[in-house]
């Protein structure tokens, strides 16, 4: 059985490219769809999987921070899983894959029999496997990473336009021209890297037929949006 996980952490950002790319890998994958949840791995749909993955099962995710964005909470269900003989396929780490990890096991040199060769052999054999684990950890590290970095830059980026006199999103009584701006913005959100996209923003002003000033007023705009949404309400 090959599920595919797919997860997002705002109601702004879109959870189809990390299906489209998921089917393109297994088009009979089960997709779990996980929306509007936390950092860590407490997810009822998360734990519904779990309950239900067996042994030679395989998840397919579009990279390594949809299965966490905690680099040692990640580390450590990554081992359960392959321990409990689950396949793990990471999309965009490759390099991490549960099979790449078994390969790695299943190449260890074999013992000979004599006793000091053997020492020098168990101590290379465990090297193999620490440089292997080494490489996973680090994977979720800098997943956990960038995201934070991006995070980091949203709020500088709006912090520094607000300083600078710069509107944020849009002003009060102003009527928005949606014949041109909400297809603008809609690709924006489904295509751009700001959005868990694969665009870059010289990609998305083409795509969206834009130029470059109006590209970053939509890009403030969905920005400021995003992080309003994201503040608690009052009642």
């Amino acid at each position: 059985m090959v599920y595919g996980y797919a997860r997002v952490s705002t109601a702004k950002q879109s959870i189809e490219r990390q299906i489209r790319n998921i089917k393109e890998y297994d088009r009979d994958a089960l997709i779990i769809q996980e929306k509007f949840t936390g950092t860590t791995l407490d997810r009822p749909e998360w734990r519904k999987l779990m309950k239900n993955i067996k042994p030679t099962n395989t998840i397919v995710f579009d990279e390594v921070s949809r299965m966490s964005r905690d680099a040692d909470e990640g580390f450590e269900e990554y081992e359960r899983l392959f321990n409990l003989g689950v396949n793990l396929v990471f999309l965009r780490q490759q390099h991490i894959n549960t099979a790449t990890y078994r390969t790695a096991l299943n190449k260890s040199i074999e013992m000979t029999g004599n006793e000091v060769a053997d020492i020098y052999l168990e101590a290379t054999n465990r090297v193999l496997m620490l440089l292997a684990k080494n490489q996973i950890k680090l994977a979720f590290e800098q997943s956990e990473l960038e995201i934070q970095q991006l995070h980091t830059r949203t709020k500088q980026g709006i912090e520094t336009a607000r300083l600078n006199g710069k509107q944020i999103g849009q002003k009060s009584g102003a009527k928005l021209n949606v014949k041109k701006a909400a297809p603008a913005k809609a690709a924006i959100l489904k295509h751009s890297k700001h959005f868990n996209g694969t665009l870059n923003d010289k990609e998305c002003m083409l795509l969206a037929k834009i130029s470059r000033g109006t590209f970053y007023k939509y890009l403030s705009e969905l920005l400021a949006e995003q992080e309003r949404d994201s503040l608690p309400r009052i009642s």
